[in-house]
């Protein structure tokens, strides 16, 4: 390699950097700006009582929850008030990575971009309203059930705001499967003929995830595994599509 064609590959890399910089600057401030307006209305208190309603309805009547630090809960509510900012800007996080790997692309290529950060914002907050709306009641219900008499159920809030975080984040990722699908299929990472055959497999491993990542009631492993077995065979039939439509135009005439 030259010394010309050598700066010009640091040139290039360096730009890349700049880049990339540049976008998660723009993704961060789009969320920080969400977070500002979450602050004034609805607040970080709503947010978390919000946030808190499963676990409450799970509860004797007139049991709360429990802040054991000094500064818990001012911390937790604001912690609460980014994850909900964070959210409600994921399509321009992910407008923001898509951008940065456009250049990249084909013009063919680049047809992918809108749908797939449309789709894969909508999948995320569906997995995340599933979570909230139809898990956390059978579980909160479930674990709460287990409890003796002799004892008095207070959970802290910041150890249930990480049992939420990792629970909507297993369930937003869960939702992104058919997204993963056609991104593989399209990029030819994989054929479609390719994730039919390894169908037992994923079959499979969606049920020990399911084990792993939710409390150890059936019920729970069943609302995430079986979400996400639905969720691949969408993709395996929507991954077709996609090809066809953002394909080269001599591969079209072939």
């Amino acid at each position: 390699m030259t010394e010309e064609q050598k700066t010009g590959t640091e040139e290039s890399f360096i730009s890349h950097l700049i880049e990339l910089r540049s976008r998660v600057m723009k993704a961060a401030a789009g969320v920080l700006f969400i977070g500002a307006i979450l602050l004034v209305w609805p607040g970080p208190a709503a947010i978390y009582d919000f946030l808190a309603q499963p676990m409450l309805a799970s509860l004797p009547a007139g049991a709360k929850m429990i802040a054991t630090g000094v500064i818990t809960p001012f911390l937790v509510p604001l912690k609460v008030t980014l994850l909900a900012a964070f959210i409600v800007a994921l399509p321009w996080v992910l407008y923001q990575i898509w951008a940065f790997v456009a250049p990249g692309l084909y013009a063919h290529e680049k047809k992918l971009v809108v749908p797939l950060v449309v789709s894969s914002s909508l999948l995320f907050v569906a997995g995340v309203a599933f979570c909230y709306f139809l898990v956390f009641g059978r579980v909160f219900g479930f674990i709460n059930s287990f409890a003796p008499q002799s004892i008095s159920v207070a959970p802290d809030i910041e150890n249930y705001l990480d049992f939420v975080m990792t629970m909507c984040l297993a369930f937003g990722i869960t939702f992104e499967v058919p997204v993963a699908v056609v991104v593989l299929v399209r990029m030819g990472v994989v054929s479609v003929e390719k994730l039919k055959q390894i169908r037992s497999y994923v079959i499979v491993g969606a049920f020990v995830i399911a084990a792993i990542v939710t409390p150890p009631d059936i019920a729970s492993q069943f609302f995430l595994a079986v979400p996400l077995i639905v969720l691949y065979e969408v993709g395996l039939w929507v991954a077709p599509l996609f090809v066809r439509v953002t394909q080269k135009p001599e591969e079209a005439a072939d």
